[in-house]
């Protein structure tokens, strides 16, 4: 999963929480103002009829005090003005007949469901009942005792919480969104370090990247530019070890063929002369076709078939048919033996672009590749064609590709895994010219794919 949705995915979390967490704390805010505005509702109550107590009193002095409770012409519309929509008050000690004084309970709020009633009513309780007197010089002048109605005390709780849970989730939406945004775009270098990875495993290991503000980000972006440096660097100087290998091998050889054919070759000509003078040595002193003469004879035919092998081999150790031949008419003479030797499988020669001036390395890799897979696929394969492309790139890529493909089957992941001495010659040479070398899955059997820059 990517990062972005890992962060936006715990912050959606974070948000709900926050959100379940505001909506209980309305839940309580909205249960307990209930029980603020019944103290209230009591408290103004109590002093409106303070005043009107002791204005009766005054003004009706003949009067029993007795008389004065319930405190008269309270039940007004001016007191019902005084109490908060669904609270009840009533004046102690009460009238016959009296009932409480409830302020406005409709429409205050939707019916709220069920299980949200149980709930509250279970976890927060009962409402309590608020008394004030109503004079605190004389107790005799009565009391305002308030309390809640439960059923309008929870559709007003259940009535603040829609007013507000709009409100929050409208804010959460808006903060996860911008936090995403801002998510995205902090972890944006994000994507360009790893297209840098992923161009540096391709080969491309000195790749630019942009400049960061995040500090953990530029950090790591430092670290991936100078793990590109070095590997740039052990790179070149693997390829100039791989060519100066090769240019020591290119010695052995000149020097084994040296040997071969100034200890080999002079012996090899000495018992040729040796066979040939025993042969006819016999011949003149004995009858024809005696056993000397046979043993002498095949001597020399055995001689003569080695010094054959053996220049064969000089010619090969001292200078490739491309440096001689050149890379095209190499290539041609490769298949031509190829065909002579076996009339299946049958072998094509692709030639595309102008080989002309291709020489020197570049077509002594280039045929070395060909000559290995050609090797490979007569010999590992039950193929029954093969097809060998030589293509020169020109423009912008400016390399030769050399492509070998049969339809003999095989697993191109275990060629890959077991790469014999061949295979494994071949990719070094490619590697020392800047190449690259390829083994896949083509349409009935292997493909083998060589790259090798002309710039080399």
């Amino acid at each position: 999963m990517r990062l972005v949705l890992q962060l936006v995915a715990r912050l959606l979390v974070i948000v709900a929480l926050c959100l379940g967490a505001a909506t209980v704390w309305a839940t309580i805010d909205a249960y307990r103002s209930v029980d603020r505005a019944t103290s209230a509702s009591a408290e103004r109550v109590s002093q409106a009829l303070e005043a009107l107590y002791w204005r009766e009193l005054l003004l009706r002095s003949n009067r029993m005090r007795e008389q004065l409770l319930p405190a008269p012409d309270w039940r007004t519309i001016e007191t019902m003005g005084l109490i908060a929509p669904g609270i009840c008050v009533q004046f102690e000690p009460a009238g016959a007949f009296e009932k409480p004084l409830c302020g406005q309970s409709k429409g205050i709020g939707k019916a709220p469901p069920r299980w949200f009633a149980t709930t509250v009513q279970a976890l927060l309780g009962a409402h309590a009942t608020v008394e004030r007197p109503i004079s605190a010089r004389t107790a005799t002048a009565g009391t305002v005792r308030a309390i809640a109605d439960p059923d309008a005390a929870i559709a007003l709780a259940w009535q603040h919480i829609l007013d507000n849970i709009h409100v929050a989730l409208l804010m959460a939406l808006a903060i996860a969104l911008l936090a995403s945004l801002a998510i995205a775009h902090t972890l944006a270098p994000a994507h360009s370090i790893v297209s840098a990875l992923r161009r540096m495993a391709d080969g491309e290991y000195r790749t630019p990247l942009p400049r960061v503000r995040s500090m953990e980000l530029a950090m790591i972006g430092r670290a991936v530019g100078d793990l590109g440096d070095r590997l740039a660097q052990a790179e070149e100087e693997r390829t100039m070890l791989t060519r100066r290998l090769l240019e020591i091998r290119s010695d052995e050889r000149r020097a084994l063929a040296r040997e071969l054919h100034d200890e080999f070759g002079q012996n090899l000509t000495a018992i040729l002369a040796f066979a040939n003078t025993i042969e006819a040595s016999a011949g003149d002193k004995y009858a024809a076709g005696t056993e000397i003469a046979q043993d002498a004879r095949m001597i020399s035919q055995a001689t003569r078939r080695i010094i054959a092998c053996l220049r064969d081999t000089l010619n090969r150790l001292r200078h490739p048919p491309a440096e001689e031949l050149g890379l095209e008419a190499s290539l041609v003479d490769l298949v031509d033996s190829w065909r002579s030797r076996t009339a299946q499988p049958m072998i094509q020669l692709d030639l595309q672009g102008d080989l002309a001036d291709i020489s020197g390395t570049v077509a002594v890799t280039a045929y070395r590749v060909a000559q290995e897979c050609l090797t490979n696929a007569l010999r590992h394969s039950s193929a029954r064609e093969i097809v060998l492309r030589i293509e020169r790139r020109s423009g912008t890529e400016n390399a030769l590709l050399v492509r070998v493909e049969d339809d003999g089957g095989g697993d191109a992941a275990k060629v890959a895994q077991s790469a014999g001495f061949g295979l494994t010659g071949v990719s070094e040479r490619v590697a020392a010219l800047g190449g690259s070398l390829s083994i896949a899955r083509a349409s009935r059997g292997l493909s083998v794919a060589a790259t090798i820059p002309l710039a080399a």
